[in-house]
């Protein structure tokens, strides 16, 4: 997965961190719903295909701790370059370079999108892998009634009904905690799942 999603993102990255690559352009929910999770786990945090690193930023100045991820080594050299005071650094979703159980909670906001149904699992795994125990997931993506392939604007991405992704997300070793759905005018509907590590997985 990692080729395809770093090239595509690479040849528009400049054009994202524009129109995309700070928390004004975060909708008011999303900001409150992730604010509230990051301020119950016990760090430090992992976000998990970080992008521009704005995400990380906010995390940091609320909880402290965190490190961002990203494929994208455009996303990765902005990051750094925007916020000199947080740790950046080149990884993939399917691969983390943390320790088992290392980490007290994982951000993957719309991190997980272009991910087919079949390799969905990979990521997945390797969150549970690195989360300690107890430890808090938060998925960010676009649902739909069906699992079905999309023309995004960088690459192909699916939307997920939140049972569906639910399910997936329990298989690889989480409980759900809650899930959060939003429509809106001229957007694609908006998904939230937030998981425990579960402590016998």
């Amino acid at each position: 997965m990692d080729a395809p999603i770093r090239d595509a993102y690479s040849r528009r990255a400049d054009e994202y961190v524009e129109h995309l690559g700070s928390m004004a352009s975060v909708h008011p929910s999303d900001t409150q719903l992730v604010s509230a999770w990051a301020a119950a786990q016990d760090g430090p945090l992992l976000d998990a295909g970080c992008g521009p690193g704005h995400w990380t930023a906010f995390l940091a100045e609320r909880v402290g701790e965190v490190r961002g991820v990203d494929v994208v080594p455009r996303f990765v050299e902005h990051a750094r370059e925007a916020y000199p005071e947080q740790t950046f650094e080149i990884e993939s979703v399917d691969a983390l370079s943390a320790a088992p159980a290392s980490v007290g909670g994982i951000l993957a906001w719309y991190s997980l999108i272009h991910h087919e149904p079949g390799s969905i699992q990979v990521p997945l795994r390797e969150f549970a892998r690195v989360l300690r125990p107890g430890s808090g997931l938060l998925l960010g993506f676009f649902t739909g009634p069906s699992i079905e392939r999309f023309d995004h604007a960088v690459i192909g991405a699916y939307f997920w009904p939140v049972e569906a992704l639910s399910a997936e997300v329990q298989d690889a070793g989480f409980d759900i905690v809650e899930t959060h759905t939003r429509t809106g005018q001229g957007s694609r509907p908006h998904g939230a799942i937030l998981a425990r590590r579960r402590s016998n997985a």
